[in-house]
């Protein structure tokens, strides 16, 4: 049944006219949808700590300790005050001491030199390949095991004890630990093309076929971490491959390195990989329409160094990982230009680098933020400071500098 309305009087057009104008002006306006906030910008970062110690449960007892070190790391992130960050080189223990001192007694204090105090609500950590007994004889020197050095040539990853080198994930968002995928355990020989090392003088394969079979890509480990931002879920990508030197002419590390950042581009390729299982047994790359940011200490210069050139520049130049100019810093450029003052000379530009790595191998490029297509960049960098800039009193904790990368959802 229609409702009567009730009538009207009626209103002279001097007043009906306006008065449906002031109607529909209200009406269209509250009609109008709010315009939507742009999504907050995400600050990501990777830094290689050197917060390792050759002992099992050193960096805890360093901890434990005022430890000059940790403090120029803490400052250095409460500087820059990443959203998401990778830790490079910091030891792993399974009851998550160190990274509860390292939050509790660095970050969350304000250091010299840094900034108001910073913490991280969620955390990822996972064992890692370094130090962990292979029973096999990886170095090929015909025992297996030993002490010291021989030992640590002998682990899954190089390392003078379990979890020594691990990484750390820090983040202001939640991380969707039940979805996170390891490839600890993937095998090298699975991957489609891997290269097996050769020793020159005999042109055989390096390893054994029984050592080739079982032998671990990942020096480390290669972690997805989903990350649950205000934005979206942001797979981060996150690994430490092994450097492309400690070897010999048979160039396993090198080609080790190169195959461990090839990892990241299979992963984020399309196509079937039945190979590609994670540990726990879960087969397949990285969705089509996944946002992701690669990052770590990749060991692997675009031009320069000992490494295979080509696997980080594929990286660099995949389809799926976003164009964007070099990060850079004043820092890094003086040290590279004082190392050609002094003989060594490098081809990359100066202002690249992110690391000092002495008077052997000068200032490269290692360390990387790569974010896929689908983000807008606002600004990156590294942290390195000229050395007539305060700041440049905490970036020496470690030989590698945080990188970090500004990002619109």
């Amino acid at each position: 049944m229609r409702i009567p309305l009730p009538s009207l009087p009626c209103l002279p057009a001097c007043i009906l006219l306006p008065l449906v104008l002031l109607m529909t002006a209200c009406t269209t306006a509250a009609d109008q949808p709010a315009p939507a906030k742009p999504a907050q910008p995400l600050r990501v970062a990777t830094y290689n700590t050197s917060l390792y110690s050759d002992d099992a449960g050193g960096l805890i007892a360093e901890l434990q300790g005022d430890s000059v070190h940790a403090r120029k790391i803490a400052a250095v992130l409460q500087q820059v005050r990443p959203d998401l960050v990778l830790l490079n080189e910091f030891d792993y223990d399974a009851d998550e001491r160190a990274a509860d001192l390292f939050q509790q007694r660095y970050l969350q204090v304000a250091q010299p030199g840094g900034g108001e105090p910073l913490t991280y609500p969620y955390r990822y950590l996972a064992p890692v390949n370094t130090g962990v007994p292979s029973g096999l004889d990886l170095d090929g020197n015909g025992d297996v095991g030993g002490e010291g050095r021989s030992r640590g040539n002998d682990a899954w990853g190089y390392g003078l004890h379990p979890g020594q080198y691990g990484m750390l994930v820090l983040s202001r968002y939640p991380i969707d630990a039940r979805q996170v995928r390891s490839f600890r355990l993937l095998r090298w020989s699975t991957m489609p093309g891997a290269v097996q090392p050769l020793d020159p003088a005999t042109g055989k394969p390096w390893y054994s076929p029984q050592v080739w079979a079982q032998l671990r890509l990942s020096s480390k480990s290669h972690w997805d971490v989903p990350v649950l931002t205000p934005a979206a879920t942001v797979h981060f990508l996150v690994s430490h491959p092994t450097p492309p030197v400690f070897d010999g002419p048979e160039d396993r590390n090198g080609l080790r390195n190169a195959d461990e950042i090839r990892l990241w581009r299979e992963y984020i390729s399309a196509g079937e990989k039945p190979w590609l299982c994670d540990d726990q047994g879960h087969c397949g790359g990285l969705a089509a329409d996944a946002r992701f940011i690669i990052a770590g200490d990749l060991n692997n210069d675009p031009i320069d160094g000992d490494g295979h050139h080509d696997a980080i520049l594929a990286l660099l130049e995949h389809p799926r990982v976003m164009r964007q100019p070099t990060p850079r810093s004043a820092g890094g450029a003086e040290t590279a230009r004082r190392y050609a003052s002094q003989g060594i000379v490098h081809r990359g530009a100066p202002q690249h680098v992110t690391g000092d790595f002495g008077p052997q191998s000068g200032a490269m490029r290692l360390d990387y933020v790569l974010p896929s297509t689908g983000f807008g960049l606002l600004g990156n960098g590294v942290f390195w400071p000229a050395s007539d800039d305060p700041r440049a009193a905490i970036a020496d904790g470690s030989d590698h500098h945080l990188v970090w990368v500004d990002l619109q959802p």
